[in-house]
Protein backbone atom coordinates (compact mmCIF):
# COMPACT_ATOMS: atom_id res chain seq x y z
CA UNK A 1 0.00 0.00 0.00
CA UNK A 2 2.67 2.42 1.08
CA UNK A 3 4.59 1.03 -2.09
CA UNK A 4 1.53 2.28 -4.13
CA UNK A 5 1.10 5.74 -3.00
CA UNK A 6 4.53 6.58 -2.84
CA UNK A 7 4.75 6.19 -6.83
CA UNK A 8 1.36 7.85 -7.16
CA UNK A 9 2.54 10.69 -4.62
CA UNK A 10 6.14 11.04 -6.55
CA UNK A 11 4.69 10.86 -10.02
CA UNK A 12 1.76 13.92 -9.56
CA UNK A 13 4.13 16.10 -7.17
CA UNK A 14 6.64 15.86 -9.83
CA UNK A 15 4.96 16.61 -12.88
CA UNK A 16 3.69 19.71 -10.74
CA UNK A 17 7.18 20.50 -9.68
CA UNK A 18 8.53 20.11 -13.39
CA UNK A 19 5.76 22.79 -14.99
CA UNK A 20 7.37 25.22 -12.34
CA UNK A 21 11.03 24.05 -11.66
CA UNK A 22 13.86 22.53 -13.52
CA UNK A 23 14.27 19.29 -14.48
CA UNK A 24 16.09 18.37 -10.74
CA UNK A 25 12.99 18.63 -9.10
CA UNK A 26 12.00 15.15 -9.62
CA UNK A 27 14.92 14.13 -7.39
CA UNK A 28 14.30 16.42 -4.72
CA UNK A 29 10.09 15.02 -4.71
CA UNK A 30 11.16 11.51 -4.47
CA UNK A 31 13.88 12.03 -1.79
CA UNK A 32 10.86 13.98 0.16
CA UNK A 33 8.63 11.13 -0.44
CA UNK A 34 10.97 8.71 0.44
CA UNK A 35 11.89 10.73 3.83
CA UNK A 36 8.14 10.97 4.74
CA UNK A 37 6.86 8.01 3.87
CA UNK A 38 9.23 4.85 5.64
CA UNK A 39 9.61 1.74 3.57
CA UNK A 40 12.51 -0.60 3.77
CA UNK A 41 15.66 0.88 1.59
CA UNK A 42 15.18 -2.01 -1.37
CA UNK A 43 11.10 -0.66 -1.76
CA UNK A 44 11.88 3.00 -1.36
CA UNK A 45 14.77 3.00 -4.01
CA UNK A 46 12.44 0.93 -6.39
CA UNK A 47 9.59 3.72 -5.81
CA UNK A 48 11.54 6.17 -6.83
CA UNK A 49 12.78 4.51 -9.69
CA UNK A 50 9.42 3.12 -11.34
CA UNK A 51 7.94 6.50 -10.72
CA UNK A 52 10.38 9.00 -12.42
CA UNK A 53 11.35 6.14 -14.54
CA UNK A 54 7.85 6.50 -15.44
CA UNK A 55 7.39 10.14 -15.71
CA UNK A 56 10.25 10.85 -17.60
CA UNK A 57 9.77 7.96 -20.21
CA UNK A 58 5.89 9.22 -20.80
CA UNK A 59 7.01 12.97 -21.27
CA UNK A 60 9.68 11.89 -23.64
CA UNK A 61 7.06 9.77 -25.54
CA UNK A 62 4.55 12.44 -25.48
CA UNK A 63 6.78 15.40 -26.84
CA UNK A 64 8.25 12.68 -29.24
CA UNK A 65 4.80 11.95 -30.79
CA UNK A 66 3.77 15.88 -30.65
CA UNK A 67 6.62 16.50 -33.39
CA UNK A 68 6.44 13.46 -35.11
CA UNK A 69 9.63 11.57 -34.27
CA UNK A 70 12.10 14.11 -35.91
CA UNK A 71 13.73 15.60 -32.92
CA UNK A 72 14.42 12.23 -31.14
CA UNK A 73 15.34 10.22 -34.19
CA UNK A 74 18.17 12.33 -35.41
CA UNK A 75 19.21 12.34 -31.92
CA UNK A 76 18.90 8.67 -31.44
CA UNK A 77 21.28 9.13 -35.24
CA UNK A 78 23.94 10.62 -32.90
CA UNK A 79 24.93 8.02 -30.67
CA UNK A 80 24.73 4.21 -31.66
CA UNK A 81 21.04 3.51 -31.80
CA UNK A 82 20.51 3.38 -35.22
CA UNK A 83 18.11 5.74 -35.18
CA UNK A 84 15.43 3.91 -32.88
CA UNK A 85 13.96 6.99 -31.20
CA UNK A 86 12.00 4.43 -28.55
CA UNK A 87 14.85 3.02 -27.57
CA UNK A 88 16.19 6.82 -27.11
CA UNK A 89 13.19 7.43 -24.72
CA UNK A 90 13.75 4.00 -22.81
CA UNK A 91 17.20 5.74 -22.34
CA UNK A 92 15.95 8.88 -21.03
CA UNK A 93 13.48 6.95 -18.69
CA UNK A 94 16.32 4.91 -17.47
CA UNK A 95 18.74 8.14 -16.47
CA UNK A 96 15.52 9.48 -14.60
CA UNK A 97 14.92 6.07 -12.83
CA UNK A 98 18.35 5.92 -11.56
CA UNK A 99 18.06 9.38 -10.41
CA UNK A 100 14.89 9.05 -8.62
CA UNK A 101 15.76 5.46 -7.42
CA UNK A 102 18.92 7.30 -5.67
CA UNK A 103 17.22 10.14 -4.37
CA UNK A 104 14.57 7.94 -2.85
CA UNK A 105 17.48 5.92 -1.52
CA UNK A 106 18.43 8.78 0.18
CA UNK A 107 15.69 10.08 1.68
CA UNK A 108 15.40 6.66 3.17
CA UNK A 109 18.65 6.37 4.48
CA UNK A 110 18.10 10.31 5.68
CA UNK A 111 14.97 9.52 8.04
CA UNK A 112 16.99 6.03 9.40
CA UNK A 113 19.64 8.42 10.33
CA UNK A 114 17.16 11.08 12.30
CA UNK A 115 14.62 8.24 13.39
CA UNK A 116 15.39 8.31 17.19
CA UNK A 117 14.13 11.81 17.09
CA UNK A 118 11.60 11.75 14.02
CA UNK A 119 8.09 13.50 15.40
CA UNK A 120 5.46 11.56 12.74
CA UNK A 121 5.83 7.93 14.22
CA UNK A 122 3.05 6.90 12.57
CA UNK A 123 4.27 6.76 8.63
Amino acid sequence: MKFGISILLTIVVSFAAGMYLPFWSAALVAFLVALFIYQKPGMAYLAGFVSILLLWALLAWWIDTQNDSILSTRMATLFPLGGSSALLILITGLVGGIIGGLSALSGNFLRKYLQPNWPWKSF
